[in-house]
């Protein structure tokens, strides 16, 4: 009986935990991760203050968990999709439409969550400040790997600067995702998409395995 009761206390605390960031990282994308503050995550869904300082115990635990989290919905909403198709220009592409669609659905509030919290902490020293540098630095790898792979299934021109086009396709979709949580419209993504295209077409072997805008 004292085992399922810890299992039961248990199960509470992970969905507590869920709930919490839920909505944490929904008010950073827009307010930033300073905005985050564990009195104002309790009194907004009717949670006991200490109940949730025992779950995070400090602001930046609170702020490491909500960019832990963030990166899983990332995960889920634009590598996941890219690794269904198969290695080639089409993953590239398909890549490119998960995070425009990303962005442009605000699957986060603000837009992009790492496009505001980087430009929140860039300048910054400290573990969160290392965490999202670690998050940055692992989508820059997927996207050069995948257009590697790209490049290596000769999708792409064998002298193709992979780690100069990667650093080309996040600029358009970063530019987009500012463009767009500025002005409040969605006009730069299908710029950002024709801009990716014509780039890629550019570097593929076949064009033709690329669709047209």
């Amino acid at each position: 009986m004292a085992a399922v009761r810890l299992d039961g206390r248990v199960e509470r605390g992970n969905q507590t935990r869920q709930l919490v960031l839920g909505r944490a990282v929904q008010i950073a994308s827009v307010e930033g991760l300073e905005g985050l503050s564990l009195g104002r995550l309790a009194a907004e869904l009717k949670l006991s203050k200490s109940g949730v300082f025992a779950l995070f115990g400090s602001k930046e635990e609170l702020q490491l968990a909500t960019v832990r989290a963030a990166v899983a919905v990332y995960v889920d909403h634009v590598l996941r999709p890219a690794r269904a198709v198969p290695p080639g220009v089409g993953r590239v592409w398909r890549m490119c439409e998960a995070w425009i669609a990303y962005s442009r659905d605000r699957v986060f509030r603000g837009g992009c969550f790492f496009y505001a919290a980087t430009a929140e902490f860039d300048a910054r020293g400290g573990k969160v400040h290392d965490a999202l540098a670690a998050a940055q630095t692992g989508w820059v790898t997927f996207v050069e790997e995948t257009i590697e792979e790209a490049r290596a299934a000769g999708e792409l021109a064998a002298d193709t600067d992979v780690r100069q086009l990667a650093f080309e396709v996040i600029a358009f979709l970063e530019l987009a995702n500012a463009e767009s949580v500025l002005q409040n419209n969605s006009l730069g993504y299908a710029k950002a998409a024709r801009a990716i295209l014509a780039r890629l077409r550019t570097a593929a072997t076949e064009s033709a395995a690329l669709p047209v805008l």
